[in-house]
């Protein structure tokens, strides 16, 4: 090799260790999950040295994220430009936060808009009041069949003729609302239903600093002597990534349940036999109980005192909570609120079918049934090889 050739090859490799952004990863590799490590065949001590095999596990593990150098490489003038870019950003970020700020105020302002007609569905369902012909022509659905509208028209009037008992309001409006919503109808227990047919109304409000509240009105019923249930959403002070709020805590009325009514617990009975004398005792045990009602008592997350490196299941099971809580809140504000008509007519239920058209346009095959076609194919694969009725199978030779 010539003198010249080498010193290409020593340019190439130099060129191959250097670091770029191609060749240097942003983050550190991936550390193996503790299933995976179980299948790496670890030799010689840290076979024999859990301890030691834990400690550098654990070591590997900070490794994640940490940053590959690569920034330090670049020119002075290069990283003085990157930091221009960062003081952008954070101009950018400042702007999100004023523009999630008139946001929020924009919010506030139409739900004053929105209010006055709220307060008028809250009296058509109570029945105080009753809509005029002129509410009740524009109700009338466009695309509504006209067989339909003849059929009720008719039923209408044969309804006239016979004598039969007042129906006050809309039954049962909020109850509907609720059972045709996918997610709080999981909530909703048969026990519930009949305290829930007493809602009334569900109210939205605002509050000067980042946050909500959620009111449900009651008629007089036989499980709770309050007439307004309340969850309290609050959000951080300071915004997070992208100028969004963040959620920081939920409140809730603490239910004033009437004796025996108490939809949040059951009583188990249980009877116990005294071993000397032979005699029989009840014991009456409060076991907590599934309900709609729970929603009123939100998950708490722990203080950073209590937070302990064992726990990161436990961990993982309250923020699953959390985030479920408060997409509940969210969902009453943003969708069963301003459209509760829809929910329980059931029309809202199209809008949401309509994300999973697109998957429901294809087929998928179970990966089962591939298998299955991928044996039936190698049976037949061999069976070309079998000897058909009056031919001679193979010779089998040895060596």
């Amino acid at each position: 090799m010539d003198q010249s050739s080498a010193n290409v090859d020593i340019k190439k490799k130099e060129q191959q260790e250097a670091p770029t952004p191609q060749n240097t990863p942003v983050f550190a590799a991936p550390v193996p999950k503790e299933e995976d490590m179980e299948t790496i065949q670890t030799p010689g001590i840290l076979a024999n040295n859990p301890q030691l095999m834990s400690m550098l596990q654990g070591r590997l593990t900070g490794l994640v994220g940490a940053p590959s150098g690569y920034l330090q490489t670049l020119p002075a003038d290069v990283r003085r430009r990157i930091k221009g870019l960062k003081s952008l950003q954070h101009k950018h970020s400042a702007l999100e936060v004023e523009f999630q700020k008139e946001i929020l105020a924009l919010e506030k302002k139409y739900l004053g808009l929105y209010t006055p007609l709220y307060q008028k569905r809250a009296e058509f369902v109570s029945g105080k009041t009753e809509p005029t012909d002129a509410e009740v022509a524009k109700g009338v659905s466009d695309d509504e069949d006209e067989d339909a509208e003849k059929e009720e028209e008719e039923e209408e009037e044969e309804d006239d003729d016979k004598e039969t008992e007042k129906v006050e309001g809309i039954p049962e409006f909020w109850l509907t609302s609720l059972k045709n919503h996918p997610q709080f109808s999981e909530l909703i227990t048969e026990k519930d239903e009949e305290a829930l047919k007493h809602l009334t109304d569900i109210r939205l409000s605002y509050f000067e600093k980042p946050g909500f509240r959620l009111d449900f009105e009651f008629s007089p019923n036989d499980f709770f002597s309050d007439s307004i249930l309340t969850k309290t959403y609050h959000y951080q002070e300071e915004p997070g990534y992208g100028g969004d709020f963040v959620y920081d805590h939920a409140e809730g009325t603490k239910i004033n349940w009437k004796e025996g009514k108490d939809l949040s617990v059951t009583i188990e009975t249980k009877k116990q036999r005294h071993k000397g004398t032979n005699k029989t005792r009840v014991i009456k045990k409060t076991v907590p109980a599934e309900t709609f009602f729970s929603f009123f008592t939100p998950p708490v997350a722990p203080e950073e005192d209590e937070e302990d490196a064992d726990n990161d299941d436990e961990d993982e099971d309250i923020d699953e909570k959390l985030e479920a809580d408060y997409g509940l809140g969210e969902e009453l504000k943003d969708s069963l609120i301003p459209r509760a008509v829809d929910w329980f007519t059931g029309k809202a239920l199209q809008y949401q079918d309509n994300d999973d058209q697109y998957d429901d346009e294809f087929d998928y095959e179970d990966d089962d049934e591939d298998e299955d076609e991928d044996e039936d194919e190698d049976e037949d694969d061999d069976d070309d090889d079998l000897p058909t009725k009056g031919e001679k199978a193979p010779e089998c030779k040895q060596q």
